[in-house]
């Protein structure tokens, strides 16, 4: 009873395979299906490479969150040569609520030759490079997150042909971080160094037959001497960034230079601060992406073109924080996808191979149709008349076999 009913068990179970075997007996190979075949073997095996390269890359997720952490510092880093003396310039930062933070101990001032080096003039031109191609392919940030925190640096070389603080020198360079309230604000280089004033904040530089000029926010007093003709705020900024240094990574303001043959010169840059937070393979990094406009203008004050000469980075930051994360696709997608591609070409080609095939055998059963077709109405030798009949009858009569009817009566004849 047991073995019975294992065996019935058995046979349906059997019944139920949805994969029927068929003998080799009864298969039949054709070269037609051979060639198909090796076809949906090389694409398949193409298909396959693709789609392993594919998982083997990684793409950027973006998310849009409200900023929340407000109360966290914000890092200024930057690196600028401006053509004059340090002794001659300072700088500073000025916030939204009338704060003014010293950039002393934080930003370092070294005296350097303004003129570039080859090695740094190469830089330059590189760099512009790729900020223009990062102004048409916007895919090229993508590359940038993903291998931005790699080793090599994008830092505009030391001039290494210059002696540093030598005192010939005729340019000042600022370099640094510095640590600001996370608020609009703006960080400027001007003449002379700043003090603590009551009424908000004043460069001083020595002279004589000084002017006090207050700025229009009202929350600055500069002095300037008998010696602003011989300001010369031309400069380069070979880095300009915000948030965590990051290496590898082109910002907008990176490698651009200004020169100007107005003593009394304002350059102007209205910075726009996105905070954003990159989780990478690389590192992991809270920096801010920045879009920055540009505005330039000659400080004259008896034409009524006020202000004060120098260099100003005005920022301000968005409420909106952006959060950058490198993904991977997952093992188990990979697995469904090679599935459907390998079980997807098989049934596709099959389907063509039958398809065709049927075709092929609707065109060939046609033709042999009308070839039978055009014997059955071909007259045999023995059915031809023994008199003579006229070509033209014969003509009229038969009009598709005219050849043989020729030879025919010709033998007739002999």
């Amino acid at each position: 009873m047991r073995r019975l009913n294992r065996k019935q068990t058995l046979k349906v179970v059997k019944e139920m395979d949805a994969f029927p075997k068929v003998p080799e007996s009864y298969v039949q190979t054709s070269t037609s299906g051979a060639t198909v075949s090796i076809l949906s073997f090389v694409l398949i095996g193409i298909l396959v490479l693709s789609e392993l390269i594919y998982y083997s890359e990684t793409s950027m997720k973006y998310e849009y969150n409200v900023d929340t952490e407000l109360e966290s510092k914000l890092k200024i880093n930057l690196d600028v040569t401006v053509a004059m003396k340090c002794e001659s310039l300072g700088a500073d930062v000025l916030d939204l609520t009338g704060n003014s933070i010293s950039t002393q101990g934080s930003i370092k001032e070294d005296s350097v030759f303004f003129d570039m080096t080859p090695q740094q003039k190469r830089w330059q031109r590189m760099v512009q490079t790729v900020k223009s191609s990062l102004d048409k392919e916007k895919a090229l940030q993508h590359l940038l997150f993903k291998t931005g925190f790699s080793s090599k640096p994008t830092a505009a070389p030391v001039s290494s042909g210059h002696q540093r603080n030598a005192p010939t020198a005729n340019a000042c360079r600022f370099h640094g971080t510095i640590e600001v309230n996370k608020v609009a604000g703006n960080f400027h280089i001007t003449a002379g160094r700043s003090i603590p004033h009551p009424r908000g904040h004043a460069h001083l530089s020595a002279g004589i037959n000084t002017k006090v000029y207050k700025s229009p926010s009202g929350n600055m007093l500069v002095v300037i001497t008998s010696e602003e003709q011989h300001y010369n705020f031309s400069h380069r900024i070979d880095h300009l960034s915000f948030g965590d240094p990051v290496r590898g990574i082109i910002n907008p303001l990176d490698g651009e230079e200004k020169v100007t043959q107005s003593t009394m010169q304002m350059f102007q840059y209205f910075i726009q601060i996105v905070p954003t937070r990159v989780n990478t393979r690389q590192a992991q990094a809270d920096t801010g992406q920045f879009a920055v406009t540009e505005r330039e203008r000659v400080i004259n004050h008896d034409s009524g073109s006020h202000g004060v000469a120098g260099i100003f980075f005005k920022y301000d930051l968005t409420s909106i924080m952006v959060k950058v994360t490198e993904e991977r696709q997952p093992f188990s997608q990979l697995l469904i996808r090679l599935c459907g591609i390998v079980g997807g070409i098989f049934a596709t080609s099959g389907m063509l191979h039958g398809f065709v095939g049927f075709l092929v055998d609707t065109w060939m059963t046609r033709v042999r149709g009308r070839e039978e077709q055009f014997s059955n109405h071909m007259p045999s030798p023995t059915q031809l008349p023994s008199q003579d009949i006229p070509l033209q009858q014969l003509d009229r009569e038969f009009p598709e076999q005219e050849s043989p009817l020729a030879v025919n009566l010709l033998s007739a004849d002999r």
